[in-house]
């Protein structure tokens, strides 16, 4: 059986994407960043709770203070990618429950009262939704160079604040040259799937 959506994209999506280690200068837009968010704000999340939140480094005093924080092998791209993401868990996200589940707004309180709750919850579901936001770069043409190689502690408190967890930083742009490390293997299907 093959899959519905067209090969093509599935190209563009999946089997051709790479983790981008070079960027032209071409920029990234407002608009695009807006027409991804718009795309995978739709990806699922447990109680619809959507506790990304997305900090664009723009500034050049901005992305200074952050390349400080980056592991040294990935200050250079860093600096020099069109635009820097950090995406975000937001630890109070369940402020925003009884808008995003309006059928059940008690659920802030009965299931997200306690704080170890919420991050757990929030570090999972912003995790997923990390994972969109790259797919959704993807999809708008764009790469996307995730990252953890940094001093979180050091950037958290750099441009957040006690609420919020630092996941990854994603550089975002078109390819530069040379931009891509070669594929590494993945593990088959009959070593990840098990049928009970």
């Amino acid at each position: 059986m093959s899959l519905t959506l067209d090969p093509t994209a599935q190209d563009l999506l999946f089997r051709e994407a790479r983790t981008a280690n070079t960027f032209t200068d071409e920029p990234v837009t407002d608009e695009q960043v807006q027409a991804i968010y718009d795309l995978v704000k739709y990806g699922p999340t447990a109680f619809n709770q959507s506790p990304l939140r997305i900090v664009l480094v723009r500034s050049a005093d901005g992305r200074e203070r952050l390349v400080q924080h980056m592991a040294e092998g990935n200050q250079a791209k860093t600096s020099t990618a069109p635009l820097v993401a950090l995406l975000v868990a937001d630890n109070e996200f369940h402020e925003e429950l009884p808008a995003l589940l309006p059928h059940f707004p008690q659920a802030k309180d009965a299931f997200f009262s306690e704080r170890p709750v919420r991050e757990q919850a929030a570090a999972l579901n912003a995790s997923l939704q990390a994972a969109y936001f790259i797919i959704g770069v993807r999809a708008a043409g764009l790469a996307a160079g995730p990252m953890t190689g940094y001093d979180a502690t050091g950037i958290e408190k750099e441009f957040l604040d006690g609420d919020h967890k630092l996941l990854m930083v994603v550089n975002i742009g078109k390819p530069g040259e040379d931009a891509w490390f070669p594929r590494l293997p993945r593990l088959s299907y009959d070593e990840v799937v098990t049928t009970v």
